[in-house]
């Protein structure tokens, strides 16, 4: 194999730092397993983020979301570890990490965490007739 799951998230600059701009990216095959049981729990991560300096790169994210694949984590915990490492590694003005768990035991769980820079604020939205 070529690639090994990896913790180090790598960044790179900014295109356009002097503009707001919403980056989105889906993550439909996020696994961990339940510390209870130790079966496996799959989700859907959902990421936004308004970048300041620096962007995750995707494919250091992808090695960093396959290594959560063999450690029990609940749900709550796992979001906001990988939440703090991606605003530790990028530093943005927003960011917000939504995880959309399967099924378990007849309950669907969805964990939302966010983070903005202390000094951002959102521009006002624009509706348009």
């Amino acid at each position: 194999m070529s690639a090994q799951p990896s913790k180090d998230l790598e960044t790179f600059a900014n295109p356009q730092p002097g503009r707001d701009y919403t980056i989105r990216i889906r993550m439909p095959e996020f696994t961990c397993l339940c510390p209870k049981t130790g079966q496996p729990d799959f989700a859907t991560l959902h990421l936004e983020y308004i970048p300041e300096a620096r962007c995750v790169e995707l494919k250091s994210l992808k090695l960093y979301i396959w290594s959560f694949r063999n450690e029990g984590a609940f749900h709550e915990d796992v979001t906001n570890h990988i939440l703090d490492d991606l605003v530790a590694a990028t530093a943005p003005r927003f960011m917000r990490l939504t995880a959309e768990f399967m099924v378990r035991g007849g309950i669907y769980t969805t964990v939302v965490a966010e983070h903005r820079a202390p000094n951002w604020q959102p521009a006002t939205k624009v509706e348009l007739p």
